[in-house]
């Protein structure tokens, strides 16, 4: 491949702790207007709508933010990485519900690996039809509801164009999603702003004064600082070790006390680490442990703050961040270089092409942008004059209980109840709307009789070489084999119906040896009637050893008979016959075909649990459904 088709092998599936969003306007579904223009007004709208729903919130990772997109249609476009904090995604959907209240012209998309998650937060309400292969191109947020494109209106996937023009085209009536599914969205993004601010916790640390002063202008930069503390590896705590920028004079720097606010995954990933203290760190002494604890994550959050700064200060001068890992990564499972050894003569020439077309995109130019962006706001914030006055008089409240990292197994158990609650209520619903249409429609749906000619219609078509096939609307055409009288003849032949009287064996070896020997000589007749009698005391004999020898098996119990009628006068004094003649066997009487073949296939479907199997499939050709249950 050559470097300029390099972008092309980018692997496009989304991060997997990363929410991505759309904002689609009207106005260029319906037309070609100025886009930038446009864009940069609905922008800042937006921005002015949803800063003080926003306020001071910590994010886990970055903000909510939006940029212009050109592509399908010009557009704005946005995404959050939320890592470990579930609670930003949901509050990213919050936001997005709203805009769309604030500004009913324009239609949200929101997805994130799992794709359209909404549609799992909602599954136990979806329409049969909408499965994750169908609902491409389908989901959005309008007005404040949530919007799905009827397959009915486009069968197979939509384009996003057609999709856009098809809501703001006077059809949007139509696309309104269930009413169950709204309700469940309502009661998940109900809870928001105030869940995502209870998800804050508070915590007084001791600090560095240039900590201090940077967290005091820009508070949100705790994240990044977390977050690079959190990530470490050995390269960057060599930083960690000197201290360079945010402890300059060692064990000499003032140090104060600060209240940090952020997430609670992000206190739990700080709390949860050992971590030993540079030895140009000043700590208390541990007689003291709450000024200790104090001390400890503060001195986390500072080196945390150390290994950022300096990290990406040479991934900015070098324009090789996560952006170029992240390229690199997906240009070697595209299969880009190969499977060559890393260090080889052709795995450097590719690596010198990739390099050499990274430095020349604009992808490489905005990664550096972003990557020097907290740099330069903390050495703008440093350069300013601050002293340890500014923290000394202020009064600080107690750290907020941390109980909740020991006790969220009770929210586990909480959330588990919930989602078995919807489960059984999806299951009593399914279940009576199952039993209302057995009883509109009449058992005779289910004629199980029918399933059984249907089977005996299947097995007496002959297949063409192509294999067994199902007959068009079950039409059987009949073949020359006769069945029944097959299986008359093997029932005599094995003793299940007929008498024990020596003519009636003799007529029955008769019949047989009679078809059997059809082929010869009629001038054998006299030799043939010399053999009858010993080939009917023959087939006497074999048919009451094989009835013996099956009776001391199992085999007989796996099928089911039919009932027995009651016994003649003359099957009495045969029946007696037979016992005063010492044979202790008891006459079987003959299976039930037809049940058989039903109790079998019934049997196999309920095996099948709901899940697609043979019963069903088999079933499903000869035109019957049966209810799951």
């Amino acid at each position: 491949s050559s470097a300029s088709s390099v972008f092309s092998l980018v692997n496009s599936r989304p991060p997997e702790d990363t929410v991505f969003y759309s904002v689609f306007p009207d106005c260029f579904v319906a037309s070609a207007a100025d886009s930038d223009e446009l864009l940069r007004a609905l922008h800042a709208g937006i921005v002015r709508h949803i800063s003080p729903i926003i306020g001071d919130y910590v994010w886990q990772h970055q903000p909510f933010s939006l940029f212009p997109a050109v592509s399908p249609i010009p557009h704005i476009a946005g995404q959050v990485r939320f890592g470990d904090n579930i609670e930003d995604e949901w509050f990213v959907v919050y936001l997005l519900f709203e805009i769309s209240k604030a500004f009913p012209d324009v239609s949200i998309r929101v997805w994130d690996s799992d794709g359209e998650f909404l549609l799992i937060e909602t599954a136990f309400h979806l329409p049969k039809w909408l499965n994750p292969d169908t609902s491409i191109n389908r989901v959005f947020i309008r007005r404040g509801r949530l919007h799905i494109i009827p397959k009915s209106r486009f069968p197979s996937t939509p384009s996003m164009e057609d999709s856009l023009r098809f809501l703001v085209s006077g059809h949007e009536s139509e696309c309104f999603a269930p009413e169950a599914m709204q309700l469940q969205l309502s009661r998940k993004i109900g809870e928001y702003p105030e869940r995502a601010y209870r998800n804050v916790h508070k915590a007084r640390v001791t600090v560095p004064l240039s900590v201090a002063w940077v967290l005091k202008h820009e508070p949100s930069l705790v994240s990044l600082a977390v977050e690079g503390f959190y990530d470490r590896d050995i390269d960057s705590m060599k930083y960690a070790s000197k201290m360079e920028r945010f402890l300059p004079q060692g064990k000499e720097e003032e140090m104060v006390e600060v209240m940090i606010r952020m997430p609670r995954a992000m206190y739990a990933q700080l709390v949860q680490q050992k971590f030993q203290a540079p030895s140009c760190f000043p700590m208390p002494d541990r007689n003291n442990m709450v000024k200790y604890l104090q001390s400890e994550m503060g001195m986390k959050i500072s080196c945390g703050f150390e290994m950022m700064y300096q990290l990406r200060k040479k991934q900015g001068e070098e324009g090789k961040g996560s952006t170029w890992a992240a390229f690199k990564e997906s240009l070697e499972k595209s299969g880009y270089f190969e499977g060559l050894l890393p260090g080889s003569r052709e795995y450097r020439r590719k690596m010198e092409n990739v390099d050499e077309y990274f430095r020349n995109s604009s992808l490489h130019h905005r990664s550096s942008e972003a990557l020097n962006a907290p740099v330069k706001h903390i050495d703008e914030t440093l350069a300013l004059p601050c002293s340890a006055y500014d923290f000394n008089n202020q009064e600080l409240s107690p750290s907020d209980d941390d109980s909740w990292l020991y006790s969220g197994g009770d929210e586990i158990n909480a959330a588990i109840e919930e989602r078995q609650k919807e489960m059984e209520l999806y299951d009593s619903k399914r279940k009576k709307k199952q039993e209302a249409n057995v009883q509109n429609n009449g058992v005779g749906k289910y004629d199980l009789g029918e399933i059984s000619q249907s089977m005996q219609a299947f097995v007496e078509t002959v297949s063409s070489y192509e294999g067994a096939e199902i007959p068009e609307g079950r039409n059987v055409k009949e073949v020359d084999f006769e069945v029944d009288q097959f299986m008359e003849a093997m029932e005599k032949f094995l003793g299940h119906r007929g008498s024990n009287d020596d003519s009636s064996d003799i007529d029955l070896g008769d019949e047989l040896l009679s078809d059997l020997n059809s082929d010869d000589s009629e001038g054998d007749d006299v030799h043939s009637e010399d053999m009858e009698d010993g080939n009917a005391e023959f087939v006497r004999s074999y048919s009451r050893a094989l009835t013996k020898e099956l009776k001391a098996t199992t085999l007989g119990k796996t099928f089911a008979r039919a009932n027995k009628q009651q016994p003649s006068a003359e099957s009495n004094e045969e029946s007696c016959s037979v016992k005063n003649n010492g044979d202790e066997m008891e006459e079987l009487s003959p299976l039930d075909v037809d049940f058989n073949i039903v109790k079998n296939l019934l049997d196999s479907y309920s095996s099948q649990e709901g899940m697609a199997g043979p019963a069903s499939n088999l079933l499903g050709l000869m035109g019957f459904k049966l209810p799951d249950d």
